[in-house]
């Protein structure tokens, strides 16, 4: 078991509300989002089609990223599937803010 480590993604600071960003950390397929101003994190790779959800729809007030594919949403804040198809869960990574950075724990 690898052990984990908190990785600076500070130039990610100037993601706007409501945008979302694609990022890769060794195998991991990440993608960061700021919503509402506060960033969130999770595997990028629908767990149904294997689709890539940065491609998708950002829904800001219910926190929820929807594959553009066949349309299943998943919660940014715990990555449950919220809708079929998917039916597995999104891999969530653990994000703070410590003056001016911005750290992952990967």
């Amino acid at each position: 078991m690898s052990s984990k480590n908190w990785v600076d993604i500070s130039n990610f600071l100037g993601l706007k509300k409501g945008e979302m960003m694609d990022f890769d950390y060794g195998n991991e397929k990440i993608m960061i989002m700021n919503i509402n101003g506060t960033f969130y994190a999770s595997d990028r790779i629908c767990t149904h089609a294997f689709v890539d959800l940065t491609g998708g729809v950002l829904n800001e007030s219910k926190k929820t990223v929807t594959c553009p594919l066949h349309h299943s949403s998943f919660d940014m804040k715990n990555g449950d599937a919220l809708n079929l198809p998917a039916e597995e869960p999104l891999k969530v990574y653990n994000i703070k803010k410590e003056k001016n950075k911005l750290f992952i724990l990967i």
